[in-house]
Formats: C-alpha cells, sequence, structure tokens
C-alpha cells in the first residue's frame, strides 16, 4: 500500500475538520452573546426568557433509553465491516455467516431480557 491510497480518507478527514472549525468559527462570531443582565446558561426560546429552573432533572427512564439506542446502535458499527468483508471471505471458503447469525441472536436474546424487565416500557 502507498500513500495514494489513503488519500482519499486524509481528504475527506482535512474536510470534515475544516468544516467543523468552520462552524464554529462562524457560530462564535456571528452568535449571541450574553449580556451583563442575563443568566449565562439561560435556555434561549425566540427570545422568551426562560420561567423556573434552568437546569430540570430527568427521569432515569430517559438515560436507560438512551443506553439502549447506543447498544443497538454501536451493532451497527460491528455489523457493517462484516458485510463489506463478506465477499472476500467467501472468495477464500471461511464461513462467516454463522459468526454473524450468532452475534445477532445475542443481541436479539438481549432485547427479549429487555422487554421482559419491562425496561421499555414507560408507564410502571
Amino acid at each position: 500500500m502507498n500513500f495514494a491510497d489513503h488519500l482519499p480518507i486524509l481528504i475527506q478527514a482535512l474536510l470534515a475538520a475544516g468544516l467543523a472549525c468552520l462552524i464554529v468559527g462562524v457560530s462564535h462570531l456571528l452568535g449571541q452573546r450574553a449580556a451583563k443582565n442575563k443568566i449565562k446558561d439561560s435556555a434561549y426560546e425566540c427570545g422568551i426568557k426562560a420561567d423556573g429552573l434552568v437546569h430540570t432533572r430527568f427521569s432515569v427512564k430517559f438515560y436507560v433509553t438512551v443506553m439502549l439506542f447506543i447498544l443497538f446502535d454501536i451493532e451497527v458499527v460491528f455489523l457493517i465491516p462484516l458485510c463489506f468483508v463478506y465477499r472476500d471471505f467467501l472468495a477464500n471458503h471461511i464461513a462467516i455467516l454463522g459468526p454473524m447469525m450468532f452475534f445477532l441472536l445475542v443481541l436479539v436474546l438481549g432485547l427479549f431480557y429487555e422487554v421482559r424487565k419491562g425496561a421499555l416500557e414507560w408507564e410502571k
């Protein structure tokens, strides 16, 4: 492998970093500044001052839902590379479907366990 093989990835990474810096810079230049008489951390909703507490507490159920989403989102991160190398594994006579199905079976069993324990029910 030579440098030319990795050049598109490098260009994409540089463009992504440059775009991120550009967005943060423009936001800093054109964004709203906190005045001395306003609360710095108050939420800005269409020019209306916030009533009540600035930082509200969320139920634990929201965090459980987020953790479950992240868990099942990570499964895609593990399955996509397997899909890309599937043809190469078949060409070399290496069985990959079994490990993929075992991975999915473990995830489905985890989902059934969560449903059975009531982790996805809002009203309890």
